[in-house]
């Protein structure tokens, strides 16, 4: 198989999936497209149901507006087949991991989960804070660490690519 071709397949998980998590894909595909790489699949979702079908939240897509970055996807819920769908599950904090973890029934599976900040330069190891019931500069933290652990993990993948 030619590598070019493989399409690498992320998945990012919170709670609800409306903060942390769509931000997360958000940011992503946004370094993804500005440096025009191809063959990527991004997606988020969350380990509760009580905002499928929403959009993200509304202060957390004005703090990702300002940057540039436009989160459009809606609220899903985890999926076990997800395990086998992608390559990548990176998750905001240590609880959502657990749960995951508590899902994940073979090894391959267990091996795919990661926190968001796994790869990150500044934040690596740190529970990505629900900004939900914080004020509005706990949006602008989040970002800062999403945008250090999507450019950490563009550069693990590409190195693991080769």
């Amino acid at each position: 198989m030619e590598k070019q071709n493989k399409i690498t397949r992320i998945l990012f998980v919170c709670m609800g999936n409306i903060c942390r998590s769509p931000a997360a894909e958000g940011v992503l595909k946004n370094l993804v497209n500005q440096k025009s790489y191809k063959g990527y699949h991004i997606a988020s979702c969350g380990v509760g149901d009580w905002h499928v079908g929403k959009p993200p939240d509304k202060r957390m897509q004005e703090t990702a507006n300002n940057r540039g970055i436009f989160l459009t996807g809606r609220a899903q819920q985890f999926e076990i087949n997800f395990f086998d769908e992608f390559d990548y599950i990176l998750v905001s904090d240590r609880e959502v991991l657990k749960t995951l973890h508590q899902y994940a029934k073979i090894p391959e599976h267990k091996a795919k989960l990661f926190l968001m900040t796994e790869f990150c330069a500044r934040y690596k190891g740190q529970e990505v804070p629900d900004p939900y019931y914080e004020p509005e500069v706990a949006f602008d933290l989040v970002l800062d660490m999403l945008e250090d652990a999507c450019s950490g993990l563009l550069e693990h993948v590409h190195q693991v690519e080769i």
